[in-house]
């Protein structure tokens, strides 16, 4: 009697079955851009200063990984893009245009992506009261400070190679912040910005091109501030 309950017990076991494997990223997001290229950086959570980059290509219907790496955000974390305050050393979340790529460095060969090479004249203005607020500049214009900008060539191991994140940039709102980029690794977390190390960048610049109409999603894992929700 006892193995006849043993193996009617087993029998009202349910069968385990195998997970489905998740699907990509890019596919449980609201909107990619509509283009075949896709950079996606996610956080663990909005106070997290360290995440995960990764690029993706639209192939026969479907996301596919083409790389990844780890990536650094704003030393305070992040913030809801439409929110952000300038100045608070976080990174914006959303989907954002990527306008085009420079660097204190030459571009590298082979590239796609529009490359602007930066000099010792070249400054990213983020004086709000500037007509020029968060735009490239070639020498300082009256009404720029330079104490309220970024000389980019100050900058030339991080600014060595980067892309421009179009946050705040097609009609900028002032106070919400300026020159935010996807840029090789400082010393540590941001200030505001995401950084990858010097290989991903390079890998990145390779692989972007703009007859794909690339964007970048910036975003964590979830709550009201999750990646797939842009």
């Amino acid at each position: 009697m006892r193995i006849a309950a043993l193996l009617l017990a087993s029998l009202l076991v349910p069968l385990a079955v195998p997970a489905h494997p998740a699907r990509p990223l890019p596919e449980r997001m609201a909107y990619t851009g509509g283009g075949s290229q896709l950079i996606t950086a996610e956080a663990p959570s909005l106070g997290a200063t360290t995440g995960t980059l990764t690029w993706w290509d639209r192939r026969g219907g479907r996301w596919v990984a083409a790389g990844s790496a780890p990536a650094r955000f704003g030393a305070k974390g992040l913030a809801e893009g439409d929110s952000r305050v300038q100045g608070t050393d976080t990174t914006p979340t959303g989907l954002f245009t990527l306008p085009y790529a420079f660097g204190v460095a030459p571009a590298p060969h082979g590239i796609h992506y529009p490359y602007r090479h930066a000099t010792d004249e070249s400054w990213w203005c983020q004086d709000n009261e500037s007509r020029r607020y968060n735009r490239w500049v070639e020498g300082l214009p009256r009404d720029c400070r330079a104490g309220e900008s970024e000389h980019l060539t100050a900058y030339a191991s991080q600014y060595a190679r980067a892309l421009v994140i179009g946050f705040n940039y097609g009609r900028p709102v002032r106070g919400r912040g300026a020159g935010i980029f996807l840029h090789v690794n400082g010393r540590g977390a941001t200030a505001g910005c995401v950084s990858v190390s010097a290989e991903a960048m390079d890998r990145v610049l390779m692989w972007v091109h703009p007859l794909r109409r690339p964007h970048i999603a910036i975003g964590t894992t979830s709550g009201p501030t999750a990646i797939t929700r842009y």
